[in-house]
């Protein structure tokens, strides 16, 4: 069978295709190598005459200075040829390798003539395809690592349910669930979102899927990070954090430094800190608390700006406390449509009663003395006003 070589010229065009390509790209070139030889393979079964006999293990070789191809039948010497699919005869088997011996393996040069023009554009579309693969490998690579981070990204589509992103090498979607409500994102703005996960695609066609939020409580967390140059260094510690995306949210921190007050830490010099957080929030207000181990402490400190004045825990009710708070201070204490108290109840894990001073001594009279709820309890009149920051105490 004639055999058929590309032109030294062409087959220097090739490596050098290659060379540039994986440069360009980053990728690897051994992997684009072995996609050629794959693809060559593939042709090579495609286009037998159908009276050819197919072998049955096929190898392809590039040589990788000069790019030439060669097509193998990988065969077993064998003293009587039963299949010629994957054995070869003794005597064949030493014009091609002098020295064989039986049950040895053997390669047969099987090109065909005429064979690499047809390989090259047979294997055009799988040599693209797995290019496409490797860079999309790169790009779930470098995304992955982003997940729980925030990425700077712009608003490239908007739509009735989700929102395109552009995140330079691939697109997030911020889904309709995962938006801020009332929040109006449009096309070409710059906008910070928080990595959800990293999904790859089924499809060779599209780069991985970014799932971005904009109302996920930790958005906020690592915004705070990239203002607090203490939260980095890990002497201010973000302990929780609640939320209500586009309205509030209330965020405990604690200094395991004494001489650091981790509010103030967070506030930042004339506020600035925080302030470029709650830009970036689009208004949306920010308390930030002390968190303390101490729950009666620390459920008094998540109602900020209300002042409390008792907080009554129970050792048979687990993790429910009863609030008194002055008369003043109650529509406070509960905040509008009840958003302060839902969400000091999810700072602290806590289930919060809360009652007015007034409220709290006609129940006196009305609940029994062994009412597990008044069998403990911390007196706060002196709560510290330091306790605390809002961005907005009047908008609860």
């Amino acid at each position: 069978m004639k055999t058929n070589r590309a032109p030294k010229e062409q087959k220097n065009e090739i490596i050098e295709a290659i060379h540039s390509l994986c440069k360009e790209k980053g990728l690897s070139e051994d992997m684009l190598f072995q996609a050629i030889e794959d693809a060559v393979k593939l042709a090579y079964r495609k286009n037998l005459p159908k009276d050819a006999v197919e072998p049955a293990n096929v190898v392809v070789t590039m040589d990788r200075e000069t790019g030439a191809i060669r097509v193998y039948a990988r065969m077993i010497v064998a003293e009587e040829v039963v299949s010629p699919a994957s054995q070869i005869s003794l005597e064949e088997a030493r014009a091609i390798r002098p020295g064989a011996e039986l049950d040895d393996i053997v390669d047969k040069d099987v090109t065909p003539s005429g064979f690499l023009r047809v390989a090259a554009q047979s294997a055009k579309t799988v040599i693209i395809q797995r290019i496409r693969n490797a860079e999309h490998g790169k790009v779930y690579d470098h995304y992955v690592e982003k997940s729980e981070e925030i990425l700077t990204g712009v608003v490239k589509r908007v739509s009735e349910h989700s929102v395109i992103v552009d995140l330079d090498h691939t697109e997030g979607i911020l889904e309709e669930d995962e938006m801020v409500p009332g929040e109006v994102l449009t096309e070409g703005e710059h906008i910070k979102v928080y990595v959800i996960e990293v999904l790859r695609n089924t499809t060779s066609l599209r780069t991985p899927q970014v799932r971005v939020s904009r109302r996920h409580p930790s958005l906020v967390k690592r915004l705070f990070e990239m203002e607090v140059p203490e939260i980095v260094t890990g002497v201010v510690t973000i302990k929780a954090i609640a939320r209500k995306a586009g309205v509030r949210t209330k965020m405990a921190v604690y200094s395991s430094d004494p001489m650091i007050d981790p509010v103030g830490a967070c506030v930042g010099q004339r506020g600035g800190r925080v302030e470029r957080v709650v830009a970036e929030l689009r208004g949306e207000k920010v308390d930030i608390i002390k968190w303390s181990e101490d729950p009666v402490e620390f459920v008094a400190n998540a109602l900020n700006p209300a002042h409390v004045i008792t907080v009554y825990t129970s050792e048979d009710r687990e993790r429910e406390c009863r609030v008194v708070v002055p008369d003043n201070q109650l529509s406070l204490a509960i905040g509008k449509e009840g958003l302060n108290s839902m969400l000091a109840h999810q700072l602290t894990g806590w289930r919060i009663d809360i009652k007015s001073q007034s409220q709290a001594a006609m129940m006196e009279d009305m609940i029994d003395e062994t009412d597990p709820m008044l069998r403990t309890g911390s007196m706060l009149m002196e709560q510290d006003d330091s306790v605390g920051f809002q961005t907005d105490d009047t908008s609860l």
